[in-house]
């Protein structure tokens, strides 16, 4: 068990093994291609998300995975905002049953693959009964919706006793916070937004005040050490080497440099 929600590499186990300077330069020179190369740069960060939703799992409750039938062998995994449908796969073979739940159909369609396993519906009301899945998580979704809380709690609510609640998501003020608008959103996000606009001759994807808005690490970890539905079991930066994870613990600093931040959470 995790006893320091903010650092305790120990009970992280292969999560901060697998957290090496090289996976940091690989995935930072995937996130430009989101656009211009969607495959490349959503299936490396679909194995990247499973490997660390394996990891996670296996750490949290002494669950080594079996041999021959994968890491995550007949949960049920819920992704909420899963996007275009690059993870499916990917979740299948550890051997879990994969359902995500995406408002935007054109988001769902955006790749052209097949959707069987996905639900349309809202992160903040989601179209699930309570204790009904083993795993739920949201990657880089916290920052596309307006009240991101209620979605994680939505997300506390849905996942059964003892399981696994994993929230990661893009800080505003970090370097990624302004997405494809670079980092013009430290000048505010509505002039961001009117600077690429100007440059491009359209909105961008992620509009601020609709679908892009202001998420501090701050407030993640004091949900996550306030709510009644789960406990709160670690907080790293997603994308960062071991070495770095100490980020997190400063104030100030934690808001420009985490960037990514992870909760993990065990639902009560």
């Amino acid at each position: 068990m995790i006893t320091d929600p903010v650092h305790r590499s120990t009970a992280l186990c292969s999560v901060a093994r697998r957290a090496s300077l090289g996976r940091s330069l690989g995935l930072l020179r995937s996130f430009p291609l989101e656009q211009a190369d969607p495959d490349v740069f959503y299936s490396g960060l679909a194995h990247d998300t499973v490997e660390l939703v394996a990891d996670l799992w296996e750490c949290s409750g002494d669950r080594p995975a079996e041999p021959g039938v994968g890491r995550l062998p007949g949960l049920t995994v819920l992704d909420v905002g899963g996007g275009p449908g690059y993870f499916s796969d990917v979740y299948a073979a550890e051997g879990a049953r994969y359902v995500s739940v995406e408002p935007d159909v054109g988001e769902m369609s955006a790749a052209g693959l097949d959707q069987a396993g996905s639900v349309r519906g809202s992160g903040m009301a989601l179209p699930f009964r309570s204790d009904s899945v083993d795993v739920c998580i949201s990657s880089n979704v916290a920052e596309h919706v307006p009240e991101p809380w209620s979605m994680a709690e939505e997300m506390c609510r849905v996942t059964r006793p003892g399981g696994l609640v994993v929230v990661s998501y893009t800080l505003w003020y970090g370097p990624f916070g302004g997405h494809e608008m670079g980092l013009t959103h430290y000048l505010g996000g509505d002039r961001a937004r009117r600077m690429y606009e100007r440059r491009h001759g359209h909105p961008p994807k992620n509009v601020y005040g609709q679908s892009l808005f202001e998420v501090g690490c701050a407030e993640g970890l004091a949900w996550a050490r306030d709510t009644d539905a789960a406990e709160l079991l670690a907080a790293f930066p997603r994308y960062h080497p071991r070495w770095a994870w100490w980020l997190v613990r400063v104030p100030g600093v934690r808001e420009v440099l985490v960037s990514n931040l992870v909760l993990v959470l065990r639902a009560k």
